[in-house]
């Protein structure tokens, strides 16, 4: 895995600081989105386990490069690059402010260990596994990739007896759960500012996002006009809290645009969608032969579920599979849940919002025709906002006028410009036929649904008469 050069990092009491330091003393590899990226040698302890390497095998995106075709980068270099980002965002924090925050390189190592694991518990297919599956199979599943990544970096440690301080471990765990629920309250953490560099959660601002939206974009084709690098360059600690200059607000708003773009046009396109729900069906199906849920809370057991799961499904010949093994033949041939309509949820609706089922349309058919059933019909709720729900998230982000000023503030949206939007959370509701000759059908009961519901038709047009005919190639 690139040229490796000779030393001994491990930030164990034999800590040799002039060689954490030096690149000469680490092994490199090139990335195709940051460049050279160097790892230290605790680091590659770490790196260098079948639990890391487990993330080869989940790409980043899920199944979104059926649509967008580049897009097959996993998770394995998205967390070289948080690394990468991480070590780059501390030590610019220790050359401009090192002797008043008192940067040492105990924080450094562990910044950068919190950005290289942050994502080692992670479910396969993106964030299908634990938003979509599981609440399907465990009722009332509370399970969380950040808290699978603590338990898995405490396996980990404890599997290849990595020589590593505990006081370290504890807080890269604190610091992948930063952002979570489960997060420390910052009152009891030293060094809070630290905590906003990998998840921050502050305000969302952190390297994790730096990197996946330029890697996804990239991956994608698009183009990615927000420009982090201006971001690390100028940041500053005030109060334990690492601020921005006033004059990048629009730079920090196009970062969360940019986010709220890619899911509109990447993550929820409505033929990945449509794939992802007939894997969640092809899983759940699946789930009591291959009891896919049944290692969840076991760190040793479950570092071996990966996205292979889908090529176990379906090449092994059991008649239990039966069902699973044909909704991924239908992916194979193209042969996917048919898009009926979408439509936005009404701005002064949304606070009381609830989820629209496959019951509510079923229930919505008018008599007459073809008779529909909850399981020719799938529901998609997908909300998409900037980062804190119906809240501008550039609320919480406390910015200084210049490196001569120890004032830090927010800014009122009025005071930036008109332009900006008013408001941050979109509901979209999508509607699928899983039979093609039921589009039709599906089609007249969700709008008949969008009528009873708020009195209008809230899509922006009917579903194409092309698609009520159903077309194989569409």
């Amino acid at each position: 895995m690139g040229a490796y050069c000779n030393g001994n990092v491990s930030l164990s009491p034999s800590y040799d600081v002039a060689s954490a330091e030096d690149p000469r003393f680490c092994k490199h590899v090139h990335d195709n989105v940051h460049g050279n990226i160097y790892l230290d040698s605790l680091s590659l302890k770490f790196i260098d386990t079948e639990q890391f390497q487990r993330l080869r095998e989940l790409k980043q995106l899920g199944f979104t490069n059926m649509v967008y075709p580049g897009a097959v980068h996993s998770r394995f270099e998205h967390s070289l690059g948080v690394y990468w980002l991480a070590s780059q965002c501390v030590e610019k924090l220790k050359t401009y402010q090192g002797l008043e925050l008192g940067i040492d390189r105990f924080d450094i190592q562990t910044v950068k260990l919190a950005g290289l694991l942050h994502d080692v518990g992670h479910g396969p297919f993106s964030h299908l596994f634990e938003r979509e599956f599981l609440p399907q199979v465990i009722s009332g599943s509370d399970w969380s990739h950040e808290q699978m990544s603590v338990d898995m970096v405490d396996y980990i440690v404890d599997e290849h007896h990595i020589d590593v301080y505990p006081q370290m471990i504890r807080r890269v765990k604190e610091m992948i759960l930063a952002s979570s629920e489960y997060a420390p309250s910052m009152s009891s953490s030293e060094k809070s500012f630290l905590y906003d560099i990998v998840a921050n959660g502050r305000n969302g601002i952190d390297v994790d996002k730096f990197d996946y939206l330029l890697r996804d974009c990239r991956a994608c084709g698009l183009g990615c006009n927000f420009e982090f690098q201006r971001l690390l360059e100028t940041m500053r600690v005030l109060d334990d809290e690492i601020c921005y200059r006033a004059k990048d607000y629009l730079t920090i708003h196009k970062m969360f645009a940019t986010r709220a773009d890619l899911y509109r046009t990447v993550y929820t396109h409505p033929k990945v969608k449509a794939i992802e729900l007939m894997v969640v069906d092809a899983l759940v199906h699946a789930n009591s032969y291959l009891g896919i849920s049944s290692n969840i809370h076991d760190p040793s057991e479950y570092w071996k579920l990966d996205d292979t799961i889908i090529k176990t499904i379906e090449t092994t010949p059991n008649q239990e599979l039966k069902e699973a093994r044909e909704l991924i033949l239908r992916i194979r041939r193209r042969n996917l849940y048919q898009f009926c309509n979408e439509y936005p949820v009404p701005k002064d609706m949304l606070d009381n919002y609830k989820k629209v089922t496959a019951q509510d349309i079923v229930c919505s058919q008018k008599s007459g025709g073809v008779t529909l059933k909850e399981e020719d019909v799938a529901v998609c709720n997908v909300k998409i906002d900037l980062t804190r729900g119906k809240h501008n998230p550039l609320e919480s982000i406390h910015f200084f006028k210049d490196y001569e000023s120890d004032e830090k503030f927010t800014i009122p949206d009025d005071r930036v410009s008109h332009l900006l939007p008013t408001s941050y959370q979109d509901m979209i509701v999508k509607v699928y036929a899983k039979k093609p000759e039921l589009v039709e059908a599906i089609s007249e009961a969700f709008e008949n649904f969008q009528l009873k519901t708020y009195g209008i038709k809230t899509q922006a047009h009917s579903t194409p008469q092309k698609k009520r005919r159903y077309n194989s190639f569409i």
